[in-house]
């Protein structure tokens, strides 16, 4: 192994623990492949499924997988004909909701920043089962550090993905701005799993933003 899979695999073992005390389930993957496959083995066959507009979903390869499987019951606000405002409340319905995050702490504090709030509303109520998939580039030291990043890192580059005009979108800083266009409105830290019905795989890769 290289010296940074050799951290990323021990800096993820002290995250597991620190997650399983707080009632979440939690597993490493080396790999994106690795990954791919833990979600699906945690999924049974039959479930309903949706989730948030994650690019490391998407770019990791799970959003197809669960198509190609083709044993569930997806809400793809993506697909051609879709209405994303009848999936954001589907997904209060579904068995599973899967999402990144934008920062996790190094105790067990994930992180999440919301332009409409329905990624936040539906981590927090609604779904059977929520799974986190998250690449070991968004691990913070504390809660503190997990903000800083979700609003002075994530926050930019997704203004810049969507092509939203906010201060950070023109030099790439976080302005504590109150822009309409604004991506930070709901602001969310999980700290306890109280039901139980959250998991999260940490990859130890550098996945989304």
């Amino acid at each position: 192994m290289t010296p940074k899979e050799i951290r990323n695999e021990k800096l993820a073992q002290k995250i597991i623990k620190n997650l399983q005390e707080r009632h979440m389930k939690a597993y490493y993957c080396r790999t994106a492949d690795e990954a791919v496959e833990k979600v699906l083995e945690l999924i049974p066959d039959g479930s309903s499924i949706t989730w948030g507009g994650s690019m490391t979903l998407r770019d990791m390869g799970i959003v197809k997988a669960l198509h190609e499987k083709n044993t569930y019951t997806l809400y793809d606000r993506d697909l051609p004909n879709a209405n994303p405002a009848e999936i954001y409340l589907q997904a209060f319905h579904s068995d599973f909701y899967l999402s990144s995050a934008n920062a996790l702490s190094e105790d067990g504090v994930i992180v999440n920043i919301d332009g409409n709030g329905n990624r936040v509303a539906a981590i927090t109520f609604g779904p059977k089962n929520v799974i986190f998939v998250i690449g070991m580039n968004k691990v913070c030291q504390d809660a503190e550090s997990a903000l800083k990043r979700a609003r002075s890192t994530a926050a930019p580059i997704n203004t810049a993905r969507f092509n939203i005009s906010t201060p950070c979108s023109v030099d790439g800083v976080c302005h504590n701005c109150k822009s309409s266009d604004c991506i930070c409105n709901y602001i969310h830290f999980l700290r306890n799993s109280p039901r139980g019905k959250h998991q999260v795989i940490l990859v130890g890769e550098d996945w989304g933003y």
